[in-house]
């Protein structure tokens, strides 16, 4: 076999394997595959994040909104969570960066039953919502903010 053989084999192996495909971002949004069902992933997230130290606000659910006015679709919700110590100064110092943040979750499933968990990355929210207010931040910040997300995410999803 050559080598580029060996690699085609290898890559063929690794997707008849079952091994989930790479997370993607598509402006800002990290979406994840979750092996969950949506309110066992939601719990999970949820979980993950009061461990750390972060408060759970609320939960948004979008299909059940939609039913109440008599329209169905897949399961949809939005977990609205943060750190009041970390967030407060920053609403106090600039106050409309409050309609962005706190950060949020969203645990969703497609058409054919599939469960996703997304979320925005931390440089789209640094990057783009705080630069949107005029909000400043620690760039340093962005990397942390990151590996905090994709934590809380990766133990959902476990």
């Amino acid at each position: 076999m050559t080598p580029s053989s060996c690699v085609t084999v290898a890559a063929i192996a690794i997707l008849l394997a079952g091994i989930p495909p790479p997370v993607f971002a598509v402006d800002g949004l990290v979406t994840k595959a979750s092996p969950h069902s949506v309110d066992a992933t939601i719990d999970k997230f949820e979980a993950a994040v009061r461990k750390r130290g972060f408060m759970v606000f609320t939960r948004l659910d979008h299909a059940a909104a939609a039913e109440s006015v008599g329209l169905k679709m897949p399961r949809a919700t939005v977990i609205v969570f943060g750190n009041p110590r970390l967030g407060t100064p920053v609403f106090i110092r600039t106050p409309t960066v409050a309609i962005d943040l706190p950060l949020k979750s969203m645990v969703w499933e497609d058409a054919s039953g599939k469960v996703f968990l997304s979320y925005n990355t931390a440089d789209y929210l640094n990057n783009t919502l705080y630069v949107r207010h005029g909000a400043a931040f620690q760039k340093e910040g962005t990397v942390r903010l990151e590996e905090t997300i994709g934590m809380l995410a990766d133990e959902a999803l476990k």
